[in-house]
């Protein structure tokens, strides 16, 4: 399972057409590629910022629709009002669903660097997701990497903004001991409303 992100930093007054164009405009003419197997949209309309995540079944998926995708991306980034997008690539290492997201559902985004691809893998798996699915809340966790650049990204979503900020110190204690043990060093952490989760990824634990 493959998957590329588009971070776009919006501007304010345009999330809501933004949204709306990406359910209605992009996702149905991504459905109609071969290997697509879902979308997600996170939004912090604090800062604007945007991340819409699509998934694929393979590599060849991914980089054999980029031209067909391309064109979606710029219509999307006209109604948003965005600067140039950073786009990244990713292989999904790990994907742990307890249940659907529900309508209101917050994610929590960190960001890390490793130097051991499989230290890294074995404390998320091992000792991070275990903790995790205790959390109040809790809907899901994911990890993708990027094998090349030594860069990882994991998302936690949960099924509402409360039991999202009621996590935070917890979930800051966790990070701390679980890096440690894993030599990755966090580069950043946000904090997002899930707006679009349509995901037909299978388990991947």
């Amino acid at each position: 399972m493959f998957a590329r992100s588009t971070t776009i930093q919006a501007q304010q007054d345009t999330l809501d057409a933004g949204l709306a164009h990406v359910r209605d405009e992009t996702m149905p003419e991504l459905m109609d590629m071969p290997g697509f197997v879902g979308l997600s949209l996170l939004i912090d309309r604090g800062s604007g910022r945007c991340i819409v995540t699509t998934s694929w079944e393979s590599e060849e998926a991914l980089r054999d629709t980029a031209d067909r995708v391309r064109p979606l991306r710029d219509r999307a980034m006209e109604v948003l009002g965005g600067g140039r997008p950073q786009v990244d690539e990713w292989e999904i290492a790990v994907l742990h669903r307890d249940h659907p997201a529900p309508e209101g559902a917050c994610c929590r985004v960190t960001w890390v660097r490793f130097d051991q691809l499989d230290r890294a893998l074995d404390s998320f798996r091992m000792g991070l997701l275990p903790e995790l699915a205790q959390f109040g809340g809790f809907c899901s966790a994911s990890l993708m990497i990027d094998r090349d650049a030594g860069r990882a990204v994991s998302s936690v979503t949960f099924t509402d903004r409360q039991a999202m900020d009621a996590s935070r110190s917890r979930a800051e204690e966790l990070r701390s001991r679980i890096t440690g043990e894993a030599g990755v060093e966090i580069l950043e952490v946000g904090e997002f409303e899930l707006a679009l989760a349509h995901l037909r990824a299978p388990e991947m634990a």
